[in-house]
């Protein structure tokens, strides 16, 4: 029979479901989003990292480039699979559930058909009216009464209810068969994607394989590249400690040289951008990381280990960088024949937009968020239009993935 105890334990079995179903489609929209972020860097990086003519680059910012995408379409097959596994948790669970409550149906069904045979039993015994006139008292009589009105209210509604959630489930097991049909589809996007990634990699061997032939080139065209980062580094670093000893000196204070004294003004400014952090705009408008911060391994020949102090963005050619926050020009960076370079001081912040073809803004400036600085240049031999960004709070270098709003 059914009972209280039995409609409790179901009516938690129910809100249980109810909270884990939500929790996987809001799992399933973070699955979709982060697939589609990865799909359109793919994309991007096609666009942004590979020349139009493969001849056009070099064989090393190829490698660069393929290394990008692979790791890139590595990640979309595993979110893809995840995708596809939660969407088969989702129906397996939901079959399991109808059929619970099917049986659970059919007992409350079986249930009501005994009672309502034994009611027309006692009728043919004993009428209602002689049940009710039996009553030792009109009180009692009412009580009678009343009881056998809400259990068989009691009864219907249960049957309703359950009924009701028995439709309500099978409309989300059809919901559910039309993702199966997604799920169809994305393991046949992955098994697509999977043949990409094996082209991919051969096309890495192969470029592996032309690298090794010449490979004493190849080494001075890294080692060239190293050179070349640490000289711009230095210079970053150079420039940054001049501006504080300048800054300092304005406000009176000729020993601190490693960090800014500041003043009311650039305190409200520090403290603004400090409060900013993981939520700051991106110094071009459109773009992906190439490159992130930190140590990371070469593509050609990962036994090597490279020291990035910033990020580097690749973005479209005439590109404007742009401001990440309001701030003051302290310096217009001009490396001997390399490119032009911009740094902003933020109160005892520093952003620094390094490889830019040309500057519409001057040291001195005050600058807005959002204000172009100058235009990004763009390489005429691969094509690629590639900005390098860096962060620091005085003379500390910082992870601008941490400030920058998804980067």
């Amino acid at each position: 029979m059914w009972n209280t105890k039995t409609f409790a334990s179901h009516l938690f079995f129910f809100i249980l479901f109810s909270l884990a179903g939500f929790s996987q489609t809001t799992e399933q929209k973070n699955l979709e989003a982060k697939r589609a972020k990865l799909q359109q860097e793919i994309q991007q990086i096609n666009r942004l990292l590979f020349a139009e003519k493969k001849e056009k680059g070099t064989v090393l910012d190829q490698m660069s480039a393929l290394d990008k995408k692979i790791s890139v379409r590595e990640q979309l097959i595993r979110v893809t699979n995840e995708q596809s596994n939660l969407l088969n948790r989702q129906l397996n669970a939901n079959i399991r559930n109808i059929g619970k409550l099917r049986d659970d149906l059919k007992t409350l069904k079986d249930d009501y058909a005994v009672m309502i045979q034994k009611s027309y039993q006692n009728k043919s015994k004993q009428s209602r009216l002689m049940f009710l006139l039996s009553s030792e008292s009109f009180y009692q009589g009412f009580k009678r009464l009343q009881y056998m009105k809400q259990y068989t209210d009691y009864r219907k509604e249960q049957g309703l209810e359950i009924a009701n959630k028995t439709e309500e489930l099978k409309s989300l097991n059809l919901e559910l068969t039309e993702q199966r049909k997604t799920k169809d589809k994305l393991v046949a996007e992955n098994t697509v994607a999977k043949k990409e990634l094996v082209k991919e990699k051969a096309t890495q061997n192969d470029l592996l394989s032309t690298i090794r032939k010449n490979e004493t080139k190849y080494t001075a065209t890294i080692q060239q590249k190293e050179k070349q980062a640490r000289e711009i580094d230095k210079q970053i670093e150079n420039l940054i400690k001049s501006a504080i000893v300048s800054a300092n000196k304005k406000v009176g204070n000729t020993t601190n040289s490693s960090k800014f004294v500041l003043t009311p003004e650039a305190k409200v400014i520090a403290n603004n951008f400090s409060a900013n952090k993981g939520k700051l705009i991106w110094p071009v408008e459109k773009g992906i990381k190439s490159i992130g911060f930190g140590v990371y391994k070469d593509a050609v020949y990962p036994g090597i280990q490279h020291q990035n102090n910033g990020v580097i963005i690749a973005t479209d050619r005439g590109t404007k960088a742009r401001a990440i926050f309001e701030g003051e020009v302290i310096a217009i960076i001009s490396v001997p024949g390399g490119n032009k370079g911009i740094q902003m001081k933020h109160g005892n912040f520093i952003s620094t937009y390094y490889n830019l073809a040309t500057v519409l803004v001057k040291k001195g400036d005050k600058v807005k968020a959002k204000q172009e600085l100058g235009e990004v240049y763009t390489n005429a031999i691969n094509n690629q239009t590639l900005l390098k960004f860096y962060l620091y709070q005085d003379t500390s270098r910082l992870n601008p993935e941490e400030w920058i709003y998804q980067l």
